[in-house]
Order: C-alpha cells, then sequence, then structure tokens
C-alpha cells in the first residue's frame, strides 16, 4: 500500500493569540512533521507585537521624537524579511507546508510559493472593490490605484527549511489601530505609508477576510499541489 497525499491543507482558526506560543508551535510542528503529515494553515490574530525577521536592523524600531512610550514586545524570529507589526483587526495566516509535496513533477519553489500567496491578497482585495498590486524587490502588497497609490496593506514573511517545509506566513490590515506602524520602518522601508481595509473605505467583519484569505490561499496552492496517489492494496 503507497500512502495517499492530503488534497489540501487543513485549516485551524485559533482566534487572539499570543504571538511567542503561536511562534513555538510552528516550530514544534515543523520539527515533528513527517512527508505524511497534513499541510496546515493557522488563522491568527495577534495582540499588538513587532517582529524582527533574521535581515532585520533594529534601528527600524524607531525612537526619540514622534514615538511614544508603549510596552509593545518585541520578538525576534527566525523568518525572512525586516520588522514589522501584529495587531487586532488584522488577518494573519501561518503556512505550514511541505513544498515538496507541490507541482506535479517537481517541487514548488520558494518563489513560486511567494507569489501564489501574493496572488491570493490580490484576489481577496479585489472582492471587496480594492486593487493590490506587488513592487519589485518588496515582499508584501499594495495599494495599486488612488490617492494612497503604494501603500502596504499586506506584508508577508517566511521561513523555508533546507528540506521544503515552511512557516511564518501573510498579514493583511483590515481594521486596525495603525498607529503602531509609524513605530517603525515597515520591513526596512522609511516613510513607507501603511493602510487597512477600513482606511480605503471597506467595512469588513474580520472573520469574514479571514475566511476568503484563507480559501483564497487554498484555491491557488491547490493549482500547484499533486493529486493524492491511489491505494493499491489489493
Amino acid at each position: 500500500m503507497q500512502p495517499t497525499r492530503p488534497a489540501g491543507p487543513i485549516i485551524r482558526a485559533l482566534g487572539r493569540a499570543d504571538y511567542e506560543p503561536t511562534f513555538a508551535a510552528m516550530r514544534a510542528f515543523t520539527d515533528a512533521r513527517t512527508p505524511q503529515t497534513p499541510d496546515e494553515l493557522w488563522i491568527v490574530e495577534h495582540p499588538p507585537v513587532f517582529t524582527l525577521g533574521l535581515g532585520a536592523d533594529p534601528a527600524h524600531l524607531l525612537q526619540g521624537e514622534g514615538v511614544p512610550a508603549h510596552d509593545i514586545p518585541v520578538v525576534q524570529t527566525d523568518r525572512g524579511g525586516e520588522v514589522t507589526y501584529h495587531g487586532p483587526g488584522q488577518v494573519v495566516i501561518y503556512l505550514l507546508m511541505d513544498l515538496r509535496r507541490n507541482k506535479p513533477g517537481g517541487k514548488l519553489y520558494a518563489r513560486q510559493f511567494v507569489e501564489k500567496i501574493e496572488q491570493a491578497v490580490i484576489d481577496v482585495l479585489a472582492a471587496y472593490n480594492l486593487a493590490g498590486e506587488r513592487i519589485a524587490g518588496a515582499p508584501g502588497i499594495y495599494i495599486a490605484e488612488g490617492p494612497r497609490r503604494g501603500a502596504k496593506i499586506a506584508a508577508l514573511g517566511l521561513k523555508v527549511r533546507g528540506n521544503g517545509c515552511t512557516y511564518h506566513g501573510v498579514s493583511l490590515n483590515v481594521a486596525m489601530d495603525l498607529a503602531p506602524f509609524s513605530w517603525i520602518n515597515p520591513c526596512g522601508y522609511s516613510g513607507l505609508s501603511t493602510v487597512d481595509m477600513r482606511t480605503m473605505g471597506i467595512e469588513a467583519p474580520l472573520a469574514d477576510v479571514q475566511a476568503a484569505l484563507a480559501q483564497a490561499l487554498v484555491l491557488h496552492l491547490a493549482q500547484g499541489l499533486k493529486p493524492a496517489e491511489p491505494n493499491n492494496s489489493n
């Protein structure tokens, strides 16, 4: 008998959860997984937290004039990228995937994986009549039209291990207190404007956007998934 592979990821809704235990759980899941472990998407909303990627410059955590005293924790992570902010009113989805399982005839490369995630965000924004776009050399999704063009609305940061297993993921700003973004250089870019869907005139329940983004990710990832192998137990 040959083992069958799952057709798509398991979706888990974690509710509101602190960042550090969630980060530890992602690493533990990835440490323990086998080639037969189903992929998972974790939907979560975090209390306020700044996270640093492996390449982050602490200078991008701003101090001094214009930055009020605050008690938002700062957590060093092992994802790619610079500093970002997570907080209430933001959709965060972590992608615990085995890229070797994707793409018939071979693995799904990290760049293709990123493109699928970005396109899922663009599609969700389009469903709410918002135009999003990529900007070369700056991972994430940005407003494509109007006076807010170029403002960042979604961030992306991943860890891809040598065995092709991934964790961390994507965040989409829905209805947040955006002030903490002004206390950092988001993703290392000084003066980068950050917006959310509410700023763009869209009032949407967080749960609805969570579900829409999870579904869009499943759809795009399925386009590269190998079909389940037949069970030949005669």
